[in-house]
């Protein structure tokens, strides 16, 4: 009799998966969005991703650490980037400039004191090299933790592309400000590791 009774159960078990799986066959796949087959998910797992810089996280790179201390997210109509304000400690300082357009950029930046070199001109040079005008234009920008600037505010900007991914730009923040220059090289992304010190974006 006990046979019996298992039997029946084995079989209301095998009815009910069986009735479950046809279920779920007709239940919808939720639909996957368009994916950038050029998107490096990967590195972004292995060395970080410069999209996410925040104050506190460590970037390493030409074998320096460096802190970053501060940030500007900056818009420009739809358009938004951000600059990241880099220390050692012991003295060196740049800044790091990551944008989308639509491929991923980062360029370090370091000031440049002793020139008379203004923005305006189609081409100028600097140190042998030769820069065409770029882009231009003014932007809005909030400040995090440590940079120097007010919470938030407006910067003029004028960029100068130069060969193998050289840079110039100059930047005016708020009304009437002085212009400043600083120079840039373009990074490949095998050349930074970014430790972030936590997992919010």
């Amino acid at each position: 009799m006990i046979w019996v009774v298992l039997i029946i159960i084995a079989l209301a078990a095998l009815g009910w998966w069986l009735w479950r799986r046809n279920t779920r066959k007709d239940e919808p796949v939720a639909a996957r969005g368009p994916v950038d087959p050029f998107a490096d998910a990967d590195t972004d797992v292995l060395r970080g991703d410069p999209r996410r810089l925040k104050a506190a996280d460590l970037v390493e790179l030409y074998g320096k650490t460096l802190a970053v201390r501060g940030s500007l997210r900056l818009s420009e109509g739809d358009y938004r980037w951000s600059e990241h304000f880099l220390d050692t400690g012991t003295g060196v300082k740049r800044w790091l400039s990551v944008e989308a357009d639509p491929d991923l950029e980062v360029v370090l930046w370091e000031e440049i004191t002793d020139t008379d070199l203004k923005p305006g001109p189609r081409e100028l040079s600097h140190e042998g090299v030769s820069y065409r005008s770029d882009e231009k234009g003014t932007a809005r920008y909030t400040s995090e933790a440590t940079t120097g600037l007010a919470p938030t505010g407006s910067v003029k900007y004028h960029d100068y592309a130069g060969p193998d991914g050289q840079k110039l730009s100059f930047e005016s923040f708020g009304d009437g400000a002085k212009w400043e220059l600083a120079k840039g090289l373009t990074l490949d992304r095998n050349q930074i590791t970014i430790y972030h010190q936590s997992d919010e974006a």
